[in-house]
């Protein structure tokens, strides 16, 4: 398989700086040594964006913080993912914090359309990311960025790069969810999405829960993205990312989760977000997440 690599250092759609640098040491970590390993091929590594320091730019709506130059790069990425999708390349996008998958998801649920596919979202993450510009209680896009794909929230959001939904709500899932605020409670209800939470994972074991997920991209999707935060992770596996929650995945969970997932022939397309090398310990954030991609792209034990 052909896989295009973009990193998004890109830090503006959260409160804590350092997930710009995720990406380099992502990169640090080995991970174009260990996709081409796995007899895949890397037709381009490249960062599409050109940006300045938060500390530059304007914070403008305390609602949707630093929304200009989140959309403008968000636009730029979605172009890319597009294209790349549209090549028959599997695109891989290391952020960064997680506002990028507004990009992402852009990208591909404008490459679904055309192919008259269903676009599914594994979204693996510790929160929602479900918040509006009327919910959110800090303002951060990071925490917006899902639900403006679904078509909630302002204007700019839901309709970059092309006007109208990037994904149907009930085409989504969750894994790992432990925070939530209650606005986003309640549009995460309303929209329909399906959340798989921490709570559900203890109640019914986790291989339990990687079954129910199989069977419901199986039946919802006909092509999937994996938009995975490192924050769903347990701190004791993952300390090096911005927003750490305890109780959360164990790196042996999500190694499966992703196996699993690659198994099902459905996976197109790809993101990992927040790693933050500044609260890191000896870059074992970014060489986990190294692994996550591998499995995702077809590793094996044996």
């Amino acid at each position: 398989m052909n896989v295009s690599i973009f990193e998004m250092p890109l830090d503006f759609g959260a409160s804590r700086h350092g997930s710009d640098m995720g990406p380099s040491a992502i990169r640090l970590a080995g991970i174009r040594e260990k996709i081409e390993s796995l007899g895949h091929t890397i037709n381009s590594y490249m960062t599409p964006i050109s940006i300045n320091p938060q500390e530059y730019e304007s914070v403008g709506n305390p609602r949707a913080k630093y929304l200009e130059p989140i959309t403008k790069a968000c636009q730029t990425l979605a172009g890319e993912v597009y294209h790349t999708a549209e090549s028959g390349d599997f695109p891989l996008v290391l952020g960064g914090d997680h506002s990028i998958a507004l990009g992402s998801l852009a990208g591909m649920g404008r490459f679904a359309k055309e192919k008259h596919k269903r676009l599914g979202v594994l979204y693996v993450d510790a929160h929602g990311d479900f918040n509006t510009d009327e919910t959110s209680p800090s303002g951060n896009i990071h925490g917006e960025c899902l639900a403006a794909s679904c078509g909630y929230g302002l204007k700019e959001l839901t309709d970059l790069y092309y006007e109208g939904v990037k994904i149907e709500p009930q085409n989504v899932c969750f894994v790992g969810t432990r925070d939530l605020d209650s606005g986003e409670r309640e549009l995460m209800k309303k929209a329909g999405v399906t959340v798989f939470s921490m709570s559900d994972i203890e109640r019914h074991g986790f291989p339990a829960i990687v079954k129910k997920i199989i069977v419901f991209f199986k039946s919802h999707a006909d092509i999937v993205h994996v938009s995975f935060d490192m924050d769903v992770l347990d701190p004791m596996f993952a300390p090096g990312t911005g927003i750490p929650l305890p109780a959360g995945l164990t790196n042996r969970e999500a190694l499966l989760l992703m196996e699993e997932m690659a198994d099902t022939g459905l996976v197109r397309s790809a993101e990992i977000v927040e790693v933050n090398p500044v609260l890191d310990v000896r870059n074992q954030t970014a060489i986990l997440a190294v692994s996550l991609a591998a499995r995702l792209l077809g590793e094996k034990i044996y």
